[in-house]
């Protein structure tokens, strides 16, 4: 592909570009500087450009690439390492919540209301809250997968009804 062809096919998939980055990043700005990233990293990889590619799908890959490796920056920038002498930092205790007595109050409550539920709802309920998945608690409890999913919602719906006035 020609000098002058290259740039002309780029200037024609400006719109097409932006959608794509809006869909990514949900952000005008960030749409924007992501097309501007892409556009340049484009330009200078134009030689590495085939043209038996095709050219849209090439630009649109090198757009997903900038993101995906603009996010793992973002991650690793928010990952916290604790360098301190014997780990200090990963010893502090986090706060929950449940350390103050409205917290440690609110979760009798709650525990309160799921012991008071009948045994049909309350065990596989329990279960799921344990991290049991559907299939391990209907085997459990010899019964249809679609029977124990039922009693989780069902279960699931009454405490949020018991508990609509509790603030937390």
């Amino acid at each position: 592909m020609k000098n002058g062809q290259f740039e002309n096919e780029l200037v024609s998939l400006q719109g097409n570009m932006r959608n794509f980055a809006f869909s990514l990043t949900l952000d005008r700005d960030d749409a924007e500087d992501l097309l501007q990233d892409t556009t340049l990293k484009v330009l200078d990889n134009k030689e590495k450009f085939k043209d038996n590619v095709n050219f849209k799908g090439w630009v649109l890959t090198i757009m997903k690439n900038i993101f995906i490796n603009n996010y793992r920056k973002i991650v690793r920038n928010q990952t916290v390492v604790d360098k301190t002498e014997d780990l200090y930092h990963l010893n502090l205790p986090q706060n929950s919540g449940f350390e103050t007595p409205e917290g440690a109050y609110a979760v009798d409550e709650i525990t309160d209301k799921i012991n008071a539920f009948a045994d049909e709802y309350k065990i596989p309920f329990s279960m799921h809250v344990q991290g049991f998945k559907y299939e391990e608690i209907a085997q459990t409890m010899n019964l249809p997968i679609g029977t124990v999913k039922s009693r989780i919602f069902l279960a699931r719906k009454r405490l949020q009804a018991q508990l609509k006035d509790y603030k937390y």
